[in-house]
């Protein structure tokens, strides 16, 4: 018998009510993770990512109505009991927000927040937990350790607290990192250095990841899968290292081509037509029908289904890979 990989996101759908009524918001996620992988799942804000990535810890609202299944180590994380999910949490997986002082008291110091979870959920001693943490902290390039854990978040940059949030997560020792837009907030350097050292510890500890971002050139950089989502659907899943030039739905393809390129400072910005849609306003048959340049009568009418190519799958009518390597072609 096989292992099961360590996440399977299979054909999730969440409801959530708007004024009252319940309405779509995910509409059938697929994503696959097995072991110490990293998997991006990028697309625009509204489509969903980071609803799939609450599903995962099990944090979805309690009047959300879910479909599909969410298994860990084969283990439907949807169906967890209280005390499991609990555990789960603490100790299985751990979660990098995309905005750390939202996520952090600000009325106790950087030590408290970071042995908070050994002390309690492991019953770990505090000055043994203090030590660990202490490690970890320099592990992630933050410098004099031992003062910075006694300041409070207000004292630190956006940079140091995102690192803050990094230590917190590896302190856990999780199977599982999700990494929610992580450097949305941070400068480029910073973005540069925050994304080198969630790197480096994923490898030294051989974490899975999914790492959730609207850029696809990060995706692909740092990580071995990418899913693409669009109004809560995702529409397409290929290897890192053959998205610019295999990917074969059009949604992907315009993202690709609305990129400057850096050879030619001065072509002409690219960007896609009409605006994107949230889950509940999709309507029937294809959700990317209106702004797609290949739109025909079946894709208006009929919501198509997942075509596999190998390693490779999209979710279209119509898919076809790109021409060329590199050309940013809608053709």
């Amino acid at each position: 018998m096989s292992t099961p990989p360590l996440l399977r996101i299979d054909a999730l759908g969440v409801d959530l009510p708007l004024d009252g009524t319940p309405r779509t918001v995910v509409h059938h996620a697929d994503v696959t993770i097995p072991e110490g992988t990293a998997v991006a799942l990028v697309g625009e804000s509204g489509s969903g990512k980071s609803l799939i990535a609450r599903s995962v810890m099990g944090l979805l609202p309690g009047n959300a109505r879910i479909h599909g299944d969410v298994r860990f180590a084969g283990e439907s994380v949807l169906r967890m009991k209280p005390g499991r999910l609990r555990a789960f949490r603490a100790t299985e997986v751990a979660m990098v927000f995309q905005d750390p002082r939202a996520h952090i008291n600000p009325a106790r110091s950087v030590g408290d927040f970071l042995i908070e979870g050994l002390t309690t959920a492991r019953r770990v001693p505090t000055a043994e937990a203090v030590g660990k943490v202490t490690g970890i902290l320099r592990e992630v390039g933050i410098a004099d350790a031992e003062r910075r854990m006694r300041q409070r978040p207000h004292e630190l940059s956006g940079g140091l607290l995102q690192r803050v949030m990094i230590a917190a997560a590896l302190a856990a020792e999780p199977c599982l990192l999700l990494a929610d837009e992580p450097t949305t907030a941070l400068d480029v350097t910073t973005q540069e250095e925050v994304m080198a050292v969630i790197g480096e510890a994923r490898e030294a500890r051989g974490l899975a990841m999914l790492f959730i971002t609207h850029d696809l050139e990060l995706a692909a950089a740092v990580c071995d899968r990418v899913v693409v989502m669009y109004a809560g659907t995702t529409v397409e899943e290929l290897p890192a290292d053959r998205l610019r030039g295999h990917a074969a739905h059009p949604y992907t393809r315009a993202l690709l081509a609305s990129r400057p390129p850096v050879s030619d400072p001065t072509a002409e910005l690219r960007s896609i037509p009409g605006r994107p849609l949230s889950g509940f306003e999709v309507p029937d048959g294809c959700a990317f029908s209106e702004r797609c340049p290949h739109v025909q009568d079946l894709c208006r009418s009929d919501r198509p289904e997942p075509i596999s190519t190998g390693d490779a799958t999209a979710v279209c009518h119509f898919p076809r890979p790109l021409p060329s390597e590199g050309t940013g072609s809608h053709a």
